[in-house]
């Protein structure tokens, strides 16, 4: 079995206006990864939009040192960019789609994520979304170390950061054994 997991597609990490966005490589990924969305959802795969959530002024959270405040709860910065979000509307009432509101960089850190992928007998997650080399890469690793096969989905991943976006890649794959598709 199968899952998706879509990761931060949202208004601040893909706007043009976005607080922390990835711009125009965000922007070019939409059409691809719409379209694998699309397909997971209709053949009733598990999609997991795993999307990041912040307070405003969490004096706890150590990315508020690194980076800008950025996907606050209850701002449109935080929701789904573009088609994405039709897409999720269209489809957030079905058994198969899971909202999932993650706090760190991986999809697994503190949340029910592996909980939820092994009660549906879920060996192999496909990942899409940004950043390649933030998020994206560590929900991999912990992919890979909770014994997933893994799939990148090279047209659905961007980063604002374009050497760190291809040294991901080649560690997807040289070093986790991801399968990387286009």
């Amino acid at each position: 079995m199968k899952a998706l997991i879509s990761i931060d597609y949202t208004n601040d990490f893909v706007a043009t206006d976005g607080a922390l966005t990835t711009g125009d490589a965000g922007q070019a990924i939409e059409q691809s990864l719409v379209a694998v969305t699309k397909m997971f959802t209709e053949n009733k795969d598990f999609v997991v939009y795993a999307v990041d959530r912040h307070e405003q002024n969490d004096p706890y959270h150590p990315e508020n040192a690194l980076f800008p405040a950025h996907n606050l709860a209850d701002t449109i910065g935080r929701k789904l960019y573009g088609n994405l979000a039709k897409v999720y509307e269209d489809s957030r009432e079905q058994a198969n789609v899971y909202w999932l509101d993650k706090r760190h960089y991986s999809a697994f850190s503190g949340t029910d994520l592996d909980i939820r992928l092994r009660e549906r007998k879920i060996s192999e997650v496909h990942l899409v979304g940004v950043c390649t080399d933030i998020c994206v890469l560590h929900t991999a690793v912990d992919a890979y170390n909770l014994g997933y096969k893994i799939v990148i989905h090279k047209n659905s991943v961007a980063s604002f950061d374009p050497v760190g976006h291809e040294w991901a890649l080649t560690h997807f794959k040289q070093t986790l054994g991801a399968e990387i598709v286009e």
